[in-house]
């Protein structure tokens, strides 16, 4: 694997490896990329000769085919590249927009109720030539990727992030609540229940995350093993089934209904979530979006609880 060779590797070479893998034949990968067949074939033959290893186990004409354990790796590294070029073309083109142009948001449930109306009406005033597009999911756990690819400037995300190129500032510290039926012996007990007391309590939980496994850590550190009955990924669902008596929840205090008084609110001895708003550490952030983080805090300071 020469350097010289490598030199004469194109882009065209990788995204034909990509679309390889992605539909496993050639003829898939020539409809996907609008090549003939006979285009993609040689991109490939470049390619392994560039690297000087074979990337593809051909079955020949339309039947299915797989890439080797040198094109699976290769393959891997080319994702990354066009991730990188996706970023790239977002970067320029938030650059040339300068502040009249869109702002790409990730946001999720508790966040879009309780933070995201008064921060957007505060930047309208501020910059009205910025029009903030909204990308919204019931977890922040699908906004990294896109952060990653440059489909979204900035997300809203928990702590601790996985691996990527992000960089992120705080803008809440979200504390976990124990949600329970008004009225209920644990809602009156004094002093406030333990996490003992909740051993032989049925709790409703969230669907698996990296927030609900870290509380659900924190009962386990406390040599509770939760007795979940039910999940839902819906905030109103949980705290719906809390407020009918089927059992109990600990919940972020940001995803509470805090009008709700069929339900008592009790805090409990778990870290709280650090919310942060997250970019791509390798892009340039347009003045806008620095403003629009700096709005986020701003908003979340004002948060009562």
């Amino acid at each position: 694997m020469t350097d010289d060779r490598w030199a004469g590797l194109e882009l065209r070479h990788l995204e034909s490896l990509r679309a390889i893998a992605r539909t496993g034949s050639f003829h898939a990968a020539a409809d996907e990329l609008d090549y003939t067949q006979s285009a993609v074939s040689q991109h490939l033959a470049a390619l392994e000769a560039i690297v000087g290893l074979r990337l593809v186990d051909r079955g020949g004409g339309r039947r299915r085919v797989a890439l080797t354990e040198a094109g699976e790796l290769l393959v891997r590294h080319a994702d990354a590249v066009a991730a990188r070029l996706s970023a790239a073309r977002a970067d320029l083109r938030s650059y040339a927009e300068g502040a009249s142009g869109t702002l790409r948001v990730g946001t999720y449930q508790s966040v879009s109720a309780r933070i995201i109306p008064t921060l957007l009406r505060r930047f309208a005033d501020r910059w009205p030539g910025v029009h903030v597009e909204l990308r919204e999911t019931n977890s922040d756990e699908g906004l990294l990727p896109l952060v990653e690819s440059g489909e979204l400037d900035l997300a809203f995300s928990v702590l601790p992030l996985p691996d990527g190129p992000f960089g992120h500032a705080e803008v809440l510290r979200d504390p976990w609540l124990l949600l329970t039926v008004a009225g209920s012996p644990l809602a009156t007990r004094v002093p406030p229940p333990t996490f003992a007391d909740l051993a032989d309590e049925p709790l409703i939980g969230f669907r698996p995350s990296r927030s609900e496994a870290l509380v659900e850590e924190a009962l386990l550190a406390h040599g509770l093993t939760p007795r979940i009955f039910f999940r839902s990924n819906d905030n109103a669902t949980v705290q719906g089934l809390v407020a009918t008596g089927f059992g109990s929840a600990l919940m972020p205090a940001l995803a509470v209904d805090t009008h709700d008084p069929r339900v008592a609110r009790i805090p409990v001895d778990v870290p709280p979530r650090s919310i942060v708003v997250v970019w791509h550490a390798d892009r340039t952030r347009s003045p806008a979006a620095e403003a629009f983080v700096a709005m986020a805090g701003e908003v979340c300071v004002e948060i009562e609880f």
